[in-house]
């Protein structure tokens, strides 16, 4: 296999690493088995790298965490790993027990058990639960953690699969209940030649009645082969039953349409780029980029209403239920039954307010609005808050999480009345601490980029010591996203706080654009060709760091996931001369092969087009592959990957290692033969990782240290 390496679509030079793409040819594991055997003799033969290992397994399988639930009519299901059970249980209780100190859990799948009965490696991808009833699940299992998966019919009341239930078989898609009797699903998977799309994922959706080959279900939507994937889902509000079709073209370019009971659609005509929410008799509408309506103009990121029934029939009076500001975004919204909670960020930090229609439907009057009172929570200054209905059907009940850097998860049940008045909040579980935070601080400062734009961070770290009145500089993490509209929000890290905090570093996380902490417009700054401003954020806050003297180059690592891992590439290959080290994990880095590896086509609307010779010239300026030099030095970098990583493929990861290594640079690299895009499927798997990351940026950034 060889592949173009530079130069435009019909590009001249061949890749000599392309052949590290075959992911499990019996020549590419071995070389991945050789990398992996250094890695594992450079970082995992220390005491520090043991006890750094037992101090987050401790974090991952701590029986002290707070057990996430959702309701279910009479329970409260939830999925759960320990040291026991490593790749899990799903169970469920009351709430008459959730409430108390140890709840008793009725196990429903133990995935040990089946994965010992089976002969598997199977690793939980979620369960759908058939309502009204609850006597019947589809459940979801991936072989090593991959994103293709399976599907199968589960008996609540036996606690066993159904025999000649309706079963996926592996691939990427879904199954989804298509009714309220179980007679009926809708299904979207790998149907044989001609069903998938060129980014890998199922190009139809079907209906599939009980007792029929799946090869006879109904088809009720076909994409085209150049759409990203197709889907379909069944709204079981009571007294507001309907089928929706969702076609995904792009990112951000969808369409949603209206599936009527004899199978016609109705497309629900917005802007293709928007969010599209359908509750009861409301349809919401959020904008992504600018749409004049009505005789009004809105910006991207306002939220719009208007009655569903209305809007089809021609009527286009939305009402606005909020308007982002320069500083302001909204990055969440939930409804309970007689309310809509919105989650807005203000210069990154959070706020709930509520929306409650007007008590006759739409046209009867305007929403009231009015701030959520959360004077009965401990809500930490510089945190996150999040707010989730617990039955939107039923109760104006909320789940609200409060979280912080150096603030442990709290859980609260929070009870609205039909006004919006907060009648009750009820604490239900606090996280422990899991580290020391005495003599810790969080800041949020801000950067100033290469174009003057102002780029806020936030920084963990030790209450400023001086000497002299001179600050002493110490390790520090920088660590960033940038992507997909995203947006990097604080929330506690035991794993963080005891391999990195508590031994003296400054954790530091960077709110660069492309991520979506002031919404559509921040992400659309460092979108395609803008991708660069990115980076010059992340360089701004590096450069930053060392000169508030909070670290010095050679005591500043870097460190990103997937777009992430493809940021700190970036700062790899163009800005060396700013880090002592780089922890590269599951990235992207080969951007002009990266439509045609697994899933990167549907990834083409963020980063724009390589097989374009216009658009491959400014791609090829963030392609850290292709930025490589032979005689520049590049400051010490760990890769790491997985081989059943099915979405950003591991060849990214080889090759780049690879690549670095002809140029005489500190590459460690280690690639996990399991857990897909997450890097590890249990809990071992990932305190192994996490030690291995942790342990090679101390050997890096501070030798003498802890």
């Amino acid at each position: 296999m060889t592949s173009s390496d530079s130069g435009g679509a019909a590009g001249t030079v061949e890749d000599p690493h392309a052949w590290l793409e075959e992911v499990a040819g019996e020549a590419q594991l071995a070389w991945v088995r050789e990398r992996n055997t250094d890695a594992e003799e450079r970082l995992a033969g220390t005491e520090r790298f043991r006890r750094l290992r037992q101090d987050v397994r401790e974090v991952l399988d701590s029986d002290d965490r707070i057990p996430a639930v959702v309701q279910r009519e009479d329970h409260l299901y939830n999925f759960w790993t320990d040291a026991h059970h490593p790749r899990g249980l799903w169970r469920r209780t009351t709430w008459e027990s959730y409430r108390t100190a140890d709840p008793e859990w009725e196990v429903l799948i133990d995935v040990d058990a089946l994965n010992v009965a089976e002969g598997t490696t199977w690793v939980w991808h979620g369960a759908t639960v058939l309502r009204p009833g609850c006597e019947r699940a589809l459940v979801s299992l991936s072989p090593g953690g991959s994103d293709a998966d399976v599907t199968r019919e589960f008996d609540l009341r036996t606690k066993t699969f159904v025999e000649d239930g309706f079963s996926r078989a592996e691939s990427k898609g879904g199954m989804g209940w298509a009714d309220g009797t179980g007679d009926s699903v809708f299904v979207h998977t790998d149907l044989g030649p001609g069903s998938m799309t060129t980014s890998g994922y199922p190009r139809t959706v079907r209906r599939w009645r009980r007792g029929e080959p799946l090869e006879q279900a109904t088809e009720v939507f076909a994409g085209r082969p150049d759409d990203m994937v197709v889907g379909a889902y069944h709204d079981r509000t009571p007294g507001f039953e309907r089928d929706f079709v969702v076609r995904h073209r792009a990112f951000y370019d969808t369409e949603v349409f209206l599936l009527r009971p004899d199978d016609s659609l109705t497309l629900i005509d917005v802007p293709t780029s928007a969010e599209v929410g359908v509750v009861r008799e409301w349809l919401t509408v959020e904008l992504r980029e600018e749409w004049s309506v009505a005789g009004s103009t809105h910006p991207a990121g306002t939220l719009l209403a208007v009655g569903l029934d209305d809007f089809l029939a021609g009527s286009r009076s939305f009402e606005v239920l909020f308007a982002p500001g320069p500083a302001t975004s909204l990055v969440g919204a939930t409804w309970t039954r007689h309310h809509l909670v919105l989650t807005i960020l203000d210069d990154v930090a959070h706020r709930l307010e509520l929306r409650t229609p007007p008590a006759g439907g739409p046209g009867t009057g305007p929403w009231e609005r009015r701030a959520l009172d959360l004077s009965g929570g401990d809500v930490p200054p510089l945190g996150t808050t999040t707010a989730r209905a617990v039955d939107p059907d039923t109760s104006d009940t909320l789940w609200m999480t409060t979280t912080g850097y150096l603030t442990p998860t709290t859980l609260y049940r929070l009870e609205l009345d039909e006004q919006g008045a907060t009648v009750d909040v009820e604490p239900l579980k606090s996280s422990p601490a899991f580290f020391e935070a005495t003599g810790l601080v969080v800041e949020q400062h801000v950067a100033t980029s290469a174009d003057g734009t102002r780029v806020p961070y936030f920084q963990v770290g030790p209450v400023p010591a001086a000497d002299d009145g001179e600050v002493i500089p110490g390790p520090a993490l920088l660590w960033g996203y940038g992507g997909f509209e995203i947006p990097m929000l604080p929330g506690y890290s035991g794993t963080v706080g005891r391999a990195w905090l508590q031994r003296g570093g400054t954790y530091v996380v960077a709110n660069i654009r492309g991520g979506g902490e002031y919404g559509p417009r921040w992400h659309q700054a460092a979108q395609g060709a803008r991708r660069h401003r990115a980076y010059e954020d992340f360089a701004a806050v590096a450069r930053d760091l060392v000169a508030r003297g909070v670290t010095t180059v050679s005591q500043l690592g870097t460190q990103g996931r997937s777009n992430g891992g493809l940021l700190v590439g970036n700062m790899l290959t163009g800005y060396p001369e700013l880090f002592g080290a780089v922890v590269c994990q599951v990235p992207l880095l080969d951007m002009r092969r990266y439509p045609h590896l697994l899933a990167g086509a549907s990834w083409v609307a963020e980063y724009g087009d390589p097989d374009d010779p216009e658009q491959w010239e400014s791609i090829r300026t963030f392609s850290p592959y292709h930025l490589v030099e032979p005689g520049r030095e590049y400051p010490p970098v760990l890769l790491t990957t997985s081989t059943r990583d099915d979405r950003v493929h591991p060849g990214h990861a080889r090759k780049m290692a690879a690549r670095l290594r002809e140029t005489g640079t500190d590459v460690t690299y280690y690639e996990n033969l399991e857990g897909g895009h997450a890097g590890a499927s249990d809990n071992a798997q990932r305190a192994h990782m996490e030690a291995l990351a942790f342990e090679f940026l101390w050997q890096r950034l501070a030798p003498d240290g802890s």
